[in-house]
């Protein structure tokens, strides 16, 4: 495993940091058997949020860490302030209870980084970032960003932080993947996938923010699961949650052909797809750490060696 070090958190992050939205309490020992491989392969970096599972993501991660006495090796980025279907809830107020949840279900005094897992446009940024300063301040959290956040709000945030002598965003989560979202897989997401999308790159290019990709596997698109020839039948009648999403995200003609070249430089290369895919986006430009789902340690191994991954100027091009 590569890891690296971003300014604002005193430990390295692992390049490939592991999801934890499978996990639930009513499959614990399952999910100790994941954690635990997952770290003995290094992976040290995990990703969970206030609403995964009802909250059993936190849970059980809390859980694990406890058992096996780790959390100082552990870096753990949490999430909160998600919309829910009465309102949207980027204010102090949730953020303040969000983060106390979390911290109580993860068993820890701090949470390493703290995204906001939403943005709420409509309102002003100041107060939000207020109540991040004092959560600094108190220890809750060392460092925090957005999550589904978009270049010209972060830019909002850190203008009103520095003017104010308070600790800036020093991450941001959009979706980035080799595939391209045809709609948003969830209300008020944000990607950096698109060429539309040019000058948000460019921005983190320059600015060197951490970039933390969400869904940098396009929800399991590179598995080879989803094909031009059953994606019919998967839309209408696949019951796995995870994958039908997938493909009424990511199933269109120019994604299986950015799936093709994927797959012609695995054969060439003798790698596989996923790898290629996420060669892809740590090949960017960008400072990336890319979320992944992996459910089983080979998946996970996997998708780690993908980080040592150069890809030639020609093979960048068939890919985009």
């Amino acid at each position: 495993m590569i890891y690296q070090r971003i300014n604002g958190l005193n430990k390295p992050l692992a390049r490939v940091i592991q999801g934890t939205v499978m996990l639930s309490l009513d499959k614990l020992e399952e999910g100790f058997q994941l954690l635990d491989s997952v770290f003995e392969l290094g992976g040290t970096t995990f990703d969970t949020a206030h609403n995964y599972s009802g909250g059993d993501s936190d849970r059980v991660l809390g859980l694990w860490m406890e058992a096996r006495g780790n959390r100082d090796e552990v870096v753990i980025i949490g999430k909160g302030c998600h919309h829910n279907q009465d309102r949207r809830r980027v204010t102090p107020y949730d953020l303040t209870s969000d983060l106390m949840d979390s911290l109580s279900r993860l068993r820890s005094e701090s949470i390493d980084l703290y995204l906001l897992h939403r943005d709420d446009p409509s309102l002003p940024v100041d107060p939000i970032i207020d109540a991040f300063a004092h959560h600094h301040e108190a220890g809750h959290i060392s460092a925090y960003g957005g999550s589904n956040w978009s270049v010209r709000r972060i830019q909002e945030a850190n203008e009103y932080a520095n003017s104010h002598d308070l600790p800036p965003m020093i991450a941001s989560s959009p979706n980035f993947s080799l595939a391209v979202q045809s709609q948003e897989p969830w209300p008020d997401c944000i990607s950096i996938s698109h060429t539309n999308y040019t000058e948000d790159r460019d921005w983190y290019h320059l600015n060197k923010m951490p970039v933390l990709p969400w869904s940098s596997l396009a929800g399991g698109f590179f598995s080879g699961h989803i094909r031009r020839d059953n994606l019919d039948h998967i839309l209408l009648n696949e019951k796995d949650y995870w994958l039908k999403l997938s493909a009424e995200t990511y199933g269109t003609e120019q994604n299986f052909q950015r799936y093709d070249a994927a797959q012609r430089i695995a054969t060439e290369r003798e790698i596989t797809v996923p790898q290629v895919a996420l060669a892809y986006i740590f090949n960017s430009g960008l400072n990336v750490f890319p979320i992944v789902g992996a459910r089983f340690p080979d998946e996970f191994a996997e998708n780690a060696r993908a980080a040592e991954l150069t890809l030639t100027e020609e093979e960048m091009t068939a890919l985009a």
